[in-house]
């Protein structure tokens, strides 16, 4: 029935379906002047006379360019959770091959040779896959910490994983940014779930030959608590305070936190955005000391001509 169709499709239909559904041309001129149809786009309407959302213009867009046709980049990623907000314009991505592109109001056009293989096979309304959204999204980005930010929240958000990312990009012979999400893939891998996470790892320890911390780990007998970076063998614990999650109760539980690991025997460095990028060098002293105190026989070096950090 038309009505379960147009419920399927948010409130939005072509012309065609109507007409398939017994509707005349004339009928379907009548409802648009009344105004208990809207017209979207050439052939495509939404059945009602209220507000017009971005789900029904989103479902209006794929519905206008054909069959073929499918969200992408911030618009796929925003029906999936990887976008926070709903963005305009709407991104609609078609074949490469034998189409020609109409002028739609609200929208923005793609075309891809990869499409059959990035569309998702079930998803409404129909989409890009999450990984090929996350890698599309970093191939177009201005630089190259927002290409690595995307592969980051795709994964911390549990929207995707490291293998799969990485299977799709092996899929993709071109792909812009490809060493930077690489990279990043690997960072995640070995437990880095944010930016400011990332960071910590390249800038502060591996930068200054700090020892391999664990990063995402669970102390033993203290179930529950997820430490951000824990440097077991010296009894230090890193933890790395982004805007989210350390506000409100957020911030009771982190001093519940660094309480029960001074009573364990722990030592907790705590450091946010200001410090791992504005000073990663005066962070990575900090720690060495530290671990120089706490059994490590290492020394950290300088990361380069301009770096503080000296010989413990």
């Amino acid at each position: 029935m038309f009505a379960a169709l147009c419920m399927r499709q948010q409130g939005a239909a072509t012309r065609a379906q109507a007409f398939e559904h017994g509707y005349s041309p004339d009928a379907v001129r009548a409802r648009l002047a009344s105004g208990r149809w809207q017209r979207v786009h050439p052939g495509v309407y939404v059945v009602h006379s209220g507000p017009i959302g971005w789900l029904e213009r989103a479902w209006a867009a794929v519905l206008a360019v054909g069959p073929d046709g499918v969200l992408s980049l911030r618009s796929a990623g925003y029906l999936d959770g990887l976008v926070d907000d709903a963005p305009e314009p709407i991104d609609v991505c078609v074949p490469r091959d034998g189409w020609r592109t109409p002028r739609l109001t609200g929208v923005r056009l793609h075309c891809s040779s990869r499409l059959p293989g990035s569309r998702h096979p079930s998803r409404t309304p129909p989409r890009t896959r999450i990984e090929h959204t996350v890698l599309d999204l970093a191939a177009v980005s201005r630089s190259a910490d927002d290409a690595a930010g995307w592969v980051v929240r795709g994964c911390q958000r549990r929207l995707t994983t490291v293998g799969r990312l990485r299977l799709t990009l092996d899929q993709r012979s071109r792909t812009r940014w490809r060493r930077v999400v690489t990279a990043m893939l690997a960072d995640v891998d070995v437990g880095a779930q944010s930016p400011l996470e990332v960071e910590h790892l390249r800038r502060v320890e591996r930068a200054h030959g700090l020892p391999t911390g664990h990063r995402q780990a669970r102390i033993v007998g203290r179930s529950g608590t997820w430490i951000d970076v824990a440097y077991v063998a010296f009894a230090l614990l890193v933890e790395l305070d982004g805007r989210l999650g350390h506000v409100d109760d957020g911030q009771v539980r982190d001093r519940r936190r660094d309480n029960r690991g001074v009573v364990d025997g722990f030592a907790t460095l705590r450091y946010g955005w200001q410090e791992v990028f504005g000073d990663p060098c005066g962070v990575a002293g900090e720690q060495a000391r530290v671990l120089r105190r706490r059994g490590w026989r290492g020394q950290p070096r300088r990361c380069g001509p301009g770096c503080s950090v000296d010989a413990c």
